[in-house]
């Protein structure tokens, strides 16, 4: 239950409607009650919070001024809605956020009506927004749309469509821009530097108040003024900076920047700029963490909760102190495209703002000139790495699975089809937890395998997937080469083992045993091995192979387990569609073998979010289920 003391006027707000029963000086001590609750969410139930510290303020300010769900707001990235969440009916169950059947972690229009649009990756509010608005246009409703697009997801490429052809339509959507200078990293790149140079220009921001003064009571008279006012805006501003303001010149109404923390500032600027006609952009500066020292300080480890913390000091309650404990695949990753790039210097990185996520940083402060943050830009980043690639280098894109499916195109155009030693790391392949559906790595062994010259593998632990790198980067292995491997833990303590290289389309017989024969892809591989070593308490011995490769298949391998077993169970850590399990039920077709076999692997619907063992449990993936499978064949 809320705390009805603590939180006095948060507990009286169930809906938009009851925020504008208060006077617009409430919103200063409504705006304090939000961060709190937000920090005290977070502190028992960790998730994104950072960036919703960030627009408490602009959430609060954008629910008084408009008439939601009339007017629609589409949040970009979705991670900074957790306030937006809280005002539009699910404060009392708000501690379910991100967990398994509790509330999304992000705006879902399944779960309200107040969720507009369904968004989990970035960049897509202003192309999102601009159709919902000429939707509204032409079924002739009055109301209102915003895009409100931070965190660093104006750098994606498709935000840079949306604007575009927003100018183009003259549809009357409000861009509003957050800008707090980071995504989870620091952001990179010439708009970073251009945002700043608005932000920080002392005669721009002097000279702009006066003119929005002068020409705010100018446009009072009417609206065919307010062309003319537009255009002695737009002349100020090109004579005042150094360069011709980029959102003007597409034709968009630029107002900025303003400070993003002052909730009566932004309600007012808000109620004005709704009577202004075409799209329009507001920009804003916030603070990543706003309201929390250790979230402020430390914006990149605070980008999400790394764990249940003491709210006053920022402390963790749960960390793990043991260095002996396995690591993490990102970090094997890290370390090994570390040690890899001191032996070889063609060695570069790529990675579309996860520098952090992929564990680069390590490489990044090891060698700053060969590790690149390209923003929030898969496809830019594939090609990008196409390029390098091109010229004689052996770039590493790391991306995660998810995110991948973003530059699909890239991988077929510009990698495959010239067929260039691009070494795609696609990380978080598989469940990844309490993200959902927006972020598992579900599709790729689906999507990437029907691409010819791709070599696709999965390591089964962490020392295949050591060898498999060693052996993407080898100079004779001149071709595209996908690894995908899991979030999350590996199974042995932290080790540098020696590098091996690994026989390219060779798997491997890890039990060899009668009739039943389990084929695993990944690390779905530990499972069955799991399950093996239980059965053999009870005299049953089953075979274990791990194909290692998903392209190219191990025809010599699986002909010997057809040939040797009548009872075959597929097991992957990808969705049925499609799989690993079409794969080999492909080539006993076409081959024509006569057995049976079961598939099994995510099944074809959306997963939602909870932890990993609850969703492995939920698709049927788990230890129990593939030992009653195997059982149920013995029988």
């Amino acid at each position: 239950m809320i705390d009805t003391k603590k939180y006095k006027l948060l507990c009286e707000i169930n809906s938009p409607d009851d925020l504008k029963k208060y006077d617009l000086q409430d919103l200063i001590k409504i705006c304090e009650e939000l961060r709190c609750f937000i920090i005290e969410a977070a502190s028992q139930n960790p998730g994104h919070f950072g960036a919703s510290l960030g627009v408490v303020e602009l959430t609060v300010a954008l629910h008084y001024a408009y008439n939601m769900p009339k007017d629609q707001i589409v949040w970009d990235v979705g991670h900074q809605a957790y306030g937006h969440k809280i005002l539009t009916g699910r404060r009392d169950v708000f501690y379910t956020n991100r967990t398994y059947k509790g509330i999304s972690g992000f705006p879902n229009p399944k779960e309200s009506i107040y969720d507009s649009f369904g968004v989990g990756h970035s960049s897509t509010s202003i192309s999102a927004a601009l159709g919902m608005a000429v939707a509204a246009k032409l079924k002739g409703e009055n109301t209102q749309t915003i895009a409100v697009i931070g965190d660093g997801a104006l750098s994606g490429g498709m935000a840079f469509e949306g604007l575009n052809n927003v100018a183009a339509t003259k549809s009357n959507v409000l861009i509003i821009l957050n800008d707090n200078k980071i995504a989870i990293d620091e952001n990179t790149g010439a708009l970073k530097e251009y945002l700043t140079d608005i932000a920080t220009s002392k005669t721009y921001n002097r000279v702009k108040d006066d003119v929005w003064n002068f020409l705010g009571r100018i446009n009072r008279l009417g609206p065919n003024v307010q062309g003319f006012t537009q255009k002695i805006d737009n002349a100020i501003k090109s004579i005042i900076m150094r360069n011709s303001n980029l959102f003007e010149s597409l034709n968009i109404r630029y107002f900025g920047p303003v400070d993003g923390h002052d909730v009566v500032l932004l309600t007012k600027l808000l109620e004005d700029i709704k009577s202004i006609p075409g799209p329009k952009l507001l920009h804003i500066i916030t603070k990543k963490g706003k309201g929390f020292k250790a979230a402020e300080k430390n914006q990149t480890q605070w980008h999400a909760a790394p764990g249940k913390f003491n709210i006053e000091t920022g402390e963790l309650l749960d960390k793990n102190i043991d260095n002996t404990c396995p690591q993490k695949y990102q970090d094997i990753f890290g370390d090994a495209i570390v040690e890899l790039a001191k032996t070889n210097n063609k060695i570069v990185a790529i990675s579309p703002a996860m520098i952090s996520g992929s564990s680069l940083i390590k490489m990044q402060k090891e060698f700053p000139e060969r590790c690149f943050d390209v923003g929030i830009a898969e496809q830019h980043a594939v090609t990008f790495a196409a390029g390098l690639a091109i010229r004689g280098l052996k770039p590493f894109c790391n991306i995660y699975s998810s995110f991948s499916q973003r530059a699909y195109d890239q991988i077929i155009h510009d990698v495959a089809i010239q067929n260039l030693p691009v070494i795609m790391c696609l990380d978080r392949a598989g469940l990844v937890g309490n993200d959902g559906a927006t972020h598992h790595g579900a599709f790729d062994i689906s999507f990437l395998r029907c691409i010819p010259n791709l070599t696709i593998a999965s390591p089964r632990n962490e020392f295949q997937l050591r060898n498999l790198m060693y052996t993407a980067q080898l100079d004779k292995n001149n071709f595209p080469f996908v690894i995908r491997y899991p979030r999350g833990h590996s199974t042995e303590k932290p080790s540098k083992p020696e590098f091996s290289e690994i026989e390219i389309g060779k798997g491997e017989c890890l039990v060899k045993g009668e009739n039943i024969a389990i084929i695993s892809i990944g690390t779905m591989g530990n499972c069955a091995l799991q399950v093996a070593k239980e059965l053999q308490k009870e005299n049953i011995n089953i075979s274990v192979y791990d194909m290692i490769f998903v392209k190219p298949l191990d025809k010599e391998l699986v002909k010997e387990v057809l040939n040797n077993h009548q009872n075959i169970i597929t097991v992957e850590d990808n969705i049925i569609s499609g799989g690993f399990g079409s794969l080999i039920a492909e080539y006993i077709a076409d081959e024509n073998f006569n057995v049976k076999l079961t598939r099994l692997g995510i099944p074809d619907r959306f997963i939602e979010h909870g932890s990993q063992p609850e969703l492995t449990k939920d698709c049927k993936l788990d230890y129990s289920y593939l030992l009653s499978t195997v059982k149920k064949q013995i029988k």
